[in-house]
């Protein structure tokens, strides 16, 4: 039986939006691999019934559970509900998931020790895919490229030390997210995920990153499009001139007499 951290209680929110073939087979593995974890799958109405699926799920298991949502808002409005769910209860570690098979979930052992006393301290721990054992499999050249580009200009534009800021599988500490202010981030698709991270650098919390081998879905479509990569583009560029101007600003102060 794989072994879970003592210390933490454990809710991995799993955000869906016609995962229906995927759902329960992603469930099953996971608590094959974390037996003592809770599930709240956040569905955004679904119209291939994945809400109606997840709901037959947990009337037989009281460790899965089901927020339904009346329509598709977003990756980060999806969160961000599952995320206040998780702390109006008594979960200590929080994580993050995708539905379609992409994030293993027999990583997730690993990943919740890294977690405060269990493990090296960290507040936050990342899946990467882009550190040394990290890779991904059956992805097309340009999802990986763009991929890539889009984390390195994260990395330059808010100086974080962070080599896959867009990761979307990984967990937080709760005080982590009882401190970045959930209730005023828009941030939608990956840009979601560059917003939390470096809302908990800037907040100094320990951020920590762990390999991954990220596989691309075998069922279901991407939800990723032109849309999310602007959104993207657009907010890490503002994000990252207001962080050049704080900069220069207190440069200029501390010239002054």
């Amino acid at each position: 039986m794989a072994r879970q951290a003592p210390a933490e209680k454990v809710l991995v929110v799993i955000p869906t939006y016609d995962e229906r073939e995927n759902l329960e087979p992603i469930v099953r593995r996971l608590f094959d691999a974390l037996p003592a974890a809770n599930v709240l799958v956040v569905d955004d109405g679904s119209p291939d019934g994945t809400g109606e699926l997840a709901d037959r799920l947990a009337a037989s298991d009281d460790r899965l559970h089901v927020m339904h949502r009346t329509e598709k808002a977003g990756l980060g409005a999806a969160y961000v509900a599952g995320f206040e769910w998780a702390l109006a209860r008594d979960y200590t570690a929080i994580m993050e998931m995708d539905a379609d098979g992409s994030h293993a979930p027999e990583d997730l052992p690993r990943l919740i020790g890294m977690v405060g006393d269990s493990g090296t301290g960290a507040d936050v721990v990342l899946g990467s895919r882009y550190v040394t054992g990290g890779r991904t499999v059956n992805w097309p050249w340009y999802r990986e490229f763009l991929s890539r580009g889009a984390n390195v200009y994260s990395k330059l534009a808010l100086g974080v030390p962070i080599n896959d800021i867009t990761s979307g599988y990984r967990v937080y500490r709760r005080e982590v997210l009882e401190t970045v202010q959930l209730h005023n981030i828009a941030s939608q698709g990956y840009c979601f995920q560059v917003d939390l991270a470096w809302r908990a650098v800037e907040a100094g919390f320990r951020v920590v990153e762990v390999p991954i081998t990220f596989v691309e879905r075998e069922l279901g479509a991407s939800k990723m499009d032109a849309e999310v990569v602007r959104e993207a583009l657009l907010r890490v560029t503002k994000w990252g001139l207001r962080r050049r101007g704080t900069q220069a600003a207190g440069a200029i102060r501390s010239l002054l007499p």
